[in-house]
């Protein structure tokens, strides 16, 4: 352990001789930092709420820790920070032998989840993800002394923001108090200060729709389903798996109030929403003067009006601001406060009718009038995802978007700035603030990828560039639970002044997931960290394994045989290209050698007698063999498209049965991890239900998520399908599998009967599946069962070995 600590030291070293790194965009919100600060939690109140965090985390060494709030003077600058010291008492018997001091409760707990990771040994990542390592962790009494002059770490940003508008339904969706608790706790070890907070919002839209003479029968049609509420919140859609159960809107307020309760309580910024101009169909009969547009369809299949085309009040018309107003004063008045952040998207995937830069000047205006009416100090947090997609977002229109708010009241999320930075192209928002942020994952989708050499050095680059704008550093993803490597690295990065030297860091990974290191295991992840976690061809990582997104797609339409491509002059690997000839599916992504991850997938096996005690390692070992499989079926899939394509049915049939016993053992693997389960997603939405009616409703909400998604006719797929897709065991064996069976069935009555591939009958089979899946009521396991090591083992030897 001393070469750890020595590489800990001179980590270390680099990070706490620099000072506060203030940029032109913290100036320009430098009041409203002022404000927060005066409105802050009192100390007692931060403290006691930090310290139920370590009572939670670590009950038995709860006594061996001191908390305490200090003013930003203390932290020889401007910024926040956290301060670990010796406590002065710790020479006694049963005294408290650390001493956190931090600017918040959030800067304590990040000093204290410092400590834990690099004096501990320690590491905490989600529980479904393998948890918290804490056995590294020395016995009470015994906790390892800082360096005397103590360890003082400043935030060099002043903001770390954290989800997507959209990780509400594919994540948060079906929680209750006591999951969102271990949320808010792990954000505060992470030092995030500012969440979004969007729970219940249905509640306050009913009682200002109700000032405006809409009643609750009016909105029935207007919110989404429970599984469904981001989109319904963005206009995207309406009414799709509602109506909203009574008992939803009262279970969720009073959950809403428990979260800010206690973000409030720790120090956090939590960002409440804003009125983005959608309004509901009733709105318009009821103002019929009033400047309301039909948007157009957003993914229906057939522009289905009991789903598609929202209504868009035009942000000039009088009524927006009225609205906005009164949005702003329900929350206050249910809330009792504000953080004054208000997040708004009315541009997100709704393009402005007219692309002449006053009028959507005038657009961005009326919009922050609607904010600031109603909060004399509201500040507009805007997703900027609009400018990396829409090609409608030219430099005029969006010089005037941002240049429609006074300098300092919008702040702007860089939303996918690991893989397309939107602040250099931008000249950094033309002078806008704006925070960093990574968005890594779809959709909640499982696969092992990330930029971890883009995260370790791209909010740097932003940090220290010329005139920068930056405000802060942010987590924009999906959906969480995957991947915690990258989570692990992103989050430090909000305390880091200097660019990380990624193959140290992960050394020192290794060694605090696991709670022990070894040559195998670090052979391996160096592999991992040069093949899954350098991706580098700037694609959208969206899962489209054939698993879990079959094609949709005629088999002549898919180009064979397999591609060789060669490295240095040589083969090193076999890529499974689905060719796209045609819209009906996307092609698996995949960017580096299969048979390099599958060596570390080897070593990750060897590793198995020192560390199956681990659940981190079993967590690992089940996601790098999934990873392992699924792209081995891609292959397998095109092997089966080759034979189809030369009429061999014999050939056709055996790799057919190949494939569905592939996805059997890929369903056993996955029930050997809690992380991989279908069951906990099913149940907590049913818990959440109060009566049978709710529970078939939420089910059906949850199942339809991840498989259908949206709209289908008999003859004709969701055009989102498969977009929430899910490496679930219980999905495997019960849905994808089945799928599968059915094109192979048609496909070899193709071959045998000399016919043409018939997707007519193959989209009515599946379809009728996937409708009869969504609305069934089977129970899948919620607790895993399986030996991780003995059935990877067992898979790599029947499928990779030959491979690698």
């Amino acid at each position: 352990m001393d070469s750890t600590l020595a590489a800990i030291s001179l980590l270390l070293f680099s990070l706490f001789s620099m000072v506060y790194a203030s940029t032109i965009g913290v100036q320009y919100i430098s009041k409203l930092l002022q404000i927060q600060e005066r409105e802050r939690a009192p100390p007692s109140f931060q403290v006691a709420a930090a310290r139920g965090v370590l009572h939670r985390l670590l009950p038995s060494h709860s006594s061996a820790f001191e908390f305490r709030i200090i003013s930003k003077e203390k932290c020889g600058g401007e910024g926040a920070c956290f301060i670990i010291n010796n406590h002065p008492s710790s020479y006694k018997s049963g005294a408290p032998e650390i001493l956190i001091s931090g600017v918040t409760g959030v800067e304590v707990l990040a000093g204290l989840h410092w400590y834990l990771k690099y004096w501990c040994g320690s590491h905490i990542s989600w529980q479904k993800t393998g948890g918290a390592q804490l056995f590294s962790i020395p016995p009470l009494g015994s906790l390892p002394p800082v360096q005397d002059g103590g360890i003082l770490v400043q935030r060099p940003i002043p903001w770390n923001y954290y989800q997507n508008a959209v990780t509400s339904s594919y994540t948060f969706a079906w929680w209750d108090w006591e999951r969102w608790e271990q949320e808010i706790d792990w954000m505060a070890l992470q030092g995030i200060n500012l969440p979004l907070a969007f729970t219940g919002q249905e509640t306050i839209w009913r009682k200002v729709f109700q000032k405006f003479n809409i009643t609750n029968s009016d909105l029935d049609d207007f919110f989404g389903g429970p599984a469904f509420l981001a989109w319904s919140r963005m206009g995207n859609l309406h009414g799709w798996g509602g109506p909203l159960p009574e008992s939803w809107f009262d279970g969720q307020l009073t959950l809403q109030k428990k979260i800010l309760a206690r973000m409030y309580e720790l120090g956090m910024t939590p960002v409440l929403p804003a009125f983005s101009g959608n309004v509901p169909a009733a709105f318009k009969d009821m103002f019929p003067s009033a400047k309301i547009t039909r948007l157009g369809n957003w993914f229906s299949v057939k522009r289905n009006p009991k789903w598609c085309c929202t209504y868009l009040l035009d942000a000039t018309d009088p009524l927006f601001i009225e609205i906005g107003r009164t949005f702003i004063e329900e929350q206050l008045k249910e809330y009792g406060r504000t953080s004054h952040i208000y997040n708004c998207d009315t541009f997100d995937e709704n393009t402005p009718p007219v692309d002449d830069p006053g009028y959507i000047s005038s657009l961005g205006a009326a919009i922050f009038s609607g904010m600031q009416s109603g909060d004399d100090n509201a500040m507009w947090l805007m997703q900027g995802w609009l400018f990396s997609y829409d090609p409608f977002w030219r430099p005029p229109q969006m010089k005037a978007l941002l240049h429609s708010v006074p300098l300092g009241k919008l702040v702007v999320l860089d939303l996918y700035a690991e893989v397309k930075p939107i602040w250099i192209s931008s000249e950094q928002f033309y002078g806008v603030p704006y925070i960093w942020c990574m968005l890594h994952n779809f959709a909640g989708n499982i696969e092992m990828y990330g930029i971890l050499d883009a995260i370790a050095s791209g909010p740097i680059e932003a940090l220290t560039s010329e005139n920068s704008t930056m405000v802060g550093i942010g987590m924009s993803m999906e959906g969480i639970e995957q991947n915690p490597i990258v989570y692990d690295l992103m989050s430090e990065m909000a305390f880091q002044h200097k660019k990380v030297d990624v193959k140290a860091w992960i050394e020192l990974y290794i060694a605090r997931r696991y709670g022990r290191s070894s040559p195998l295991i670090r052979d391996a992840w160096n592999i991992l960290y040069h093949t899954i976690y350098n991706c580098t061809d700037e694609a959208y990582d969206k899962n489209r394994d054939v698993i879990v997104a079959f094609p949709d797609v005629n088999p002549s339409l898919i180009s064979s045989p397999l591609e060789m491509y060669p490295h240095n002059g040589k083969p090193t690997s076999r890529r499974a290209v689905l060719r796209e000839k045609t819209n009906a599916y996307e092609q698996p992504h995949l960017w580096y050698s299969t048979s390099e991850v599958i060596k570390a997938l080897e070593l990750f096996i060897a590793s198995g007698n020192e560390l199956s005690a681990s659940n981190t390692y079993s967590y690992d070992l089940v996601d790098l063999t999934r990873q392992s499989l699924a792209k081995y079926a891609n292959e397998l899939f095109l092997k089966i498209i080759d034979a189809y394509k030369f009429k061999d049915v014999d050939k056709v049939t055996s790799l057919s049965q190949k494939f569905l016993d592939l996805v059997e053992d890929m369903e056993t693997l996955l029930a050997c991890h809690d992380g991989f389960l279908l069951g906990p997603w099913l149940e907590s939405a049913k818990q959440l239900a109060q009566n049978e009616e709710e529970e078939k409703q939420f089910e059906w909400n949850a199942r339809t998520q991840i498989t259908m998604w949206f709209d289908n006719t008999e003859e004709e797929a969701s055009l989102l399908r498969d977009y929430g897709n899910k490496y679930w065991s219980g999905l495997l064996r019960d849905y994808y599998g089945p799928r599968a069976a059915i094109y192979f069935k048609i496909l070899i009555e193709s071959v045998e009967n000399g016919e043409d591939f018939k997707l007519d009958k193959w989209r009515r089979e599946w379809i009728k599946l996937t409708n009869n899946w969504q609305s069934s009521r089977k129970l899948f396991p919620v607790k895993s069962s399986g030996n991780a090591v003995s059935i990877s083992r067992s898979l790599y030897n029947k499928y990779l070995r030959s491979e690698s």
